[in-house]
């Protein structure tokens, strides 16, 4: 972990912050936790901001994030994921919705969903199957239990 600017431990694990040129580039969970709170953070103003939003986020889902971001991606992934980024909090869309309205379909929408590096900026856990989650964070381990979380705490009901 010693390219990322700062750790942050929450009830579903750890979000690592990355930042390039002033821009948030990545922004992962990563490791079991249970607590909120930072456990690594740089002297930079924009580190600094970027916990703080992340963290008041943790403890109040209604928090909008204002962080300049640097996601670099396809044209497509890039209408998928201002797509997502319009999904009201506490509501979902699934992958054949999303796909509809960017004129596509589901499993390119679940792919650029995977390819998402800033996935509480652009909130693909709003994204769900039919008939159930889907997946996230492309099946790394714990991935649905963070969807999960995410979701209830932002008020859908599973």
């Amino acid at each position: 972990m010693t390219n990322d600017d700062a750790l942050i431990n929450t009830p579903f694990g750890a979000v690592a912050i990355t930042f390039a040129g002033g821009l948030v580039i990545e922004l992962q969970a990563v490791l079991p936790s249970g607590t909120i709170y930072i456990s690594k953070e740089s002297g930079n103003p924009l580190v600094k901001s970027a916990c703080q939003q992340v963290v008041q986020y943790l403890l109040e889902a209604a928090t909008a994030f204002s962080l300049p971001m640097d996601q670099h991606g396809t044209a497509f992934q890039q209408r998928v994921w201002q797509a997502i980024a319009a999904i009201p909090l506490g509501q979902t869309r699934t992958y054949s919705e999303l796909a509809s309205q960017v004129g596509s379909g589901p499993r390119a929408v679940a792919n650029a969903c995977g390819a998402n590096n800033l996935p509480l900026l652009v909130p693909c856990h709003r994204v769900v199957a039919k008939n159930g989650l889907g997946g996230f964070m492309q099946g790394k381990q714990n991935g649905l239990r963070i969807k999960q979380w995410l979701l209830t705490h932002e008020g859908v009901e599973l």
